[in-house]
């Protein structure tokens, strides 16, 4: 449940982007090409084969990153803005293609219906939009399910997408790529997180002094648990959800959480160190926290919360009845039976990784693969010093 997208197509990513540093791809999950039927041919497909500043003349320098997840399906298109990009068209909806995944270790045929038809339109909104290059990923649902991979063929059999299965470091590596802008420049490190449906990374990230160095570089440590808001709801419930029940939550977080604990407890004792987190868990609090009516991303992401404030927000919603949370327009009913689960989620990390502050980020896996392809073709110039 990485990021919200419930809000305008984003104009421009806030001046904190053009710090995030590109992450090699890795050599279990390469980039693939984006082959179109015959029929209907685009931009991209005739462009695959040549770099795209080498086309600049013949059609638009416009992206696309695709994170096919557990609960949600997310696109993002952009083109090259100075040292950064320009979005301009955003797609996100929430298909719960990891639903029952956890007890019957199958994707079932309703949720692949219902990804089918968010797939659909992602493919005509990158045929509108003239695509010349694209990443398309699957994270953990695809990975868990036995029939994981034959989806992924009826996916390029139906639509023409070839997404590729990106391997858990790929995942965390670019979820640190799109988010580590948002780091305090100040702070030695960091630990920044991101809380997805089916799975959650973590990453103690170097930040003083690593000016334009490579992500991969200045990643200490990461992990990926097979750990996330609908694995965690499905075995608990998420529609009642009482203190005890929270707390045994936060219990089963916690034991998954272990191991990276000790890993990279020392990041807490090191100057600056605060947390860095990118869920639709986060950005709730972050929404609830300044009283919206509905949820606003450019409110939200790079949002600063003390330790108290994320107590009381947290407290809050523990307070909430699920038609309460469901009717919260920063929460809403399709996430309604999950959010309590990211909090318990959060309240491990929160636990293992003591921090006075957190900064909230509305950007992730797809923000982190768009500043990677144009890295590599060079069509980004370089900040200028601060």
């Amino acid at each position: 449940m990485a990021d919200h997208d419930r809000h305008a197509p984003i104009m421009r990513p806030k001046e904190g982007l053009t710090e995030a540093s590109s992450v090699a791809p890795s050599t279990e999950a390469t980039t693939r090409a984006l082959h179109a039927p015959v029929h209907q041919p685009c931009a991209r497909d005739t462009a695959q084969h040549a770099a795209p500043w080498m086309s600049a003349q013949r059609a638009p320098l416009r992206y696309a990153a695709l994170d096919l997840g557990t609960n949600n399906c997310r696109l993002l298109i952009a083109r090259p803005d100075g040292p950064a990009f320009r979005v301009l068209d955003a797609f996100s909806r929430i298909v719960r293609l990891g639903e029952g995944v956890s007890r019957t270790g199958e994707l079932s045929e309703v949720a692949m219906e219902r990804t089918m038809e968010a797939l659909h339109i992602c493919r005509r909104k990158m045929d509108e939009r003239q695509v010349i290059r694209s990443r398309l990923v699957a994270t953990e649902a695809c990975r868990a399910a036995r029939n994981g991979p034959e989806f992924l063929e009826r996916i390029a059999r139906e639509t023409g997408l070839n997404l590729e299965l990106l391997n858990r470091e790929g995942e965390a590596h670019l979820a640190a790529a799109g988010c580590a802008a948002l780091a305090d420049v100040q702070a030695s490190s960091v630990v920044l997180f991101d809380i997805g449906g089916g799975s959650t990374e973590l990453v103690w990230l170097s930040v003083k002094n690593c000016g334009q160095k490579d992500i991969r570089s200045r990643i200490r440590a990461w992990t990926s648990l097979p750990l996330g808001v609908v694995t965690l709801a499905e075995r608990y419930g998420g529609i009642h959800v009482c203190g005890r029940t929270f707390e045994a939550m936060v219990r089963d977080s916690s034991a998954a959480l272990a191991t990276f604990a000790e890993e990279a407890r020392a990041a807490t004792d090191e100057p600056g160190f605060h947390l860095l987190g990118t869920s639709g868990t986060v950005t709730t609090l972050g929404g609830i926290f300044l009283g919206l009516e509905r949820y606003d991303r450019r409110r939200v992401d790079g949002l600063w919360m003390k330790k108290d404030e994320v107590d009381g927000v947290m407290q809050e919603l523990l307070a909430m009845s699920y038609r309460e949370r469901a009717e919260n327009g920063c929460i809403g009913r399709e996430r309604a039976d999950l959010v309590l689960a990211g909090c318990a989620i959060f309240e491990a990390i929160r636990r293992a990784f003591p921090a006075q502050r957190v900064r909230i980020g509305d950007r992730g896996l797809r923000e982190g693969m768009l500043m990677e392809m144009m890295r590599e073709d060079g069509v980004l110039r370089r900040a200028a010093p601060r």
